[in-house]
């Protein structure tokens, strides 16, 4: 059963406008969802909208409620706000275009896929995907969705375009105090080679494909067998996490040549036991 597409409208470069929807790019179904159960009846917990001394309400007397002050609020009825009319929400522009690696990737949010409607979209779509990507360009534009209007990048994917919805800059807080308390240290020189060795040896081309979700499917099992009426518990073993008795740079060039070597990737040289004593005993 083909999705639903979640807008329809039209994509504009300059003085072409071409009539595209758009789709998700990801499926919810792929993850496990539970409802709360009343164990006693065995029936599902329900949710009810209700106010402070009055009790359930009909859905039909709730509007929209802005608060500007503490307690203190201004009403915005449904058909109030339908009414805004932004171009956006039929037509997305692409306004400014910027390379294909510029954008942070803290900025990207959400991917869709972006198709033309019809055969006699395809065309000038056609243009658009192959002029993106001959410069290794990235369209910029905004588009209202779900009441709210975004910030997108256009990118080609495959025979056709994504796009993903992209994060304002006021929504994202700062890296600096996050890191303030990291010193401008660099890394030893000796750990880095073999941490950069490790690295390249397990470099490899991305395919997702190749990771799986294993707490999902670990539950999915758990579902199963507790349907066969089977009990039965999951543990989950935790990787072995490094000691954090401070810089003890012997046991972890320690670690690392062994990661390297479990790659098959040439032994480095030895540090002298001289050097190794003193970082030791530092």
């Amino acid at each position: 059963m083909p999705s639903r597409a979640l807008w329809k409208g039209q994509l504009r470069l300059s003085l072409v406008s071409i009539p595209v929807e758009l789709f998700s790019a990801t499926r919810s179904g792929a993850n496990v969802s539970f409802r709360q159960i009343h164990e006693p009846s065995g029936k599902p917990v329900h949710y009810e909208k209700v106010v402070d001394g009055i009790g359930p309400v009909d859905t039909d007397d709730i509007v929209k409620g802005y608060e500007y002050e503490s307690g203190k609020y201004v009403l915005l009825e449904p058909k109030e706000v339908d009414s805004i009319k932004l171009e956006t929400k039929k037509t997305l522009e692409l306004v400014q275009f910027v390379g294909a690696c510029d954008i942070s990737p803290i900025y990207f949010d959400k991917p869709y896929y972006l198709v033309p409607t019809d055969d006699l979209a395809e065309d000038a779509y056609r243009v658009v995907r192959d002029a993106l990507r001959a410069a290794s360009k990235v369209g910029l534009g905004q588009l209202t969705l779900r009441g709210r209007e975004y910030l997108v990048a256009v990118k080609p994917c495959g025979d056709g375009l994504l796009l993903e919805t992209l994060r304002y800059a006021d929504e994202l807080r700062k890296a600096d105090p996050m890191f303030s308390g990291l010193s401008g240290k660099k890394a030893d020189k000796e750990l880095l080679d073999v941490a950069t060795a490790l690295i390249d040896r397990k470099t490899a081309p991305f395919d997702a494909a190749a990771f799986k979700d294993n707490y999902t499917a670990a539950l999915k099992d758990l579902v199963k067998r507790k349907m066969k009426g089977k009990s039965a518990t999951v543990s989950v073993d935790e990787d072995e996490r490094p000691s954090r008795g401070g810089d003890n740079v012997v046991d972890l060039m320690a670690a690392l040549k062994k990661s390297l070597e479990g790659t098959g990737g040439k032994k480095p040289a030895a540090k002298p036991a001289s050097t190794a004593r003193r970082r030791k005993s530092a």
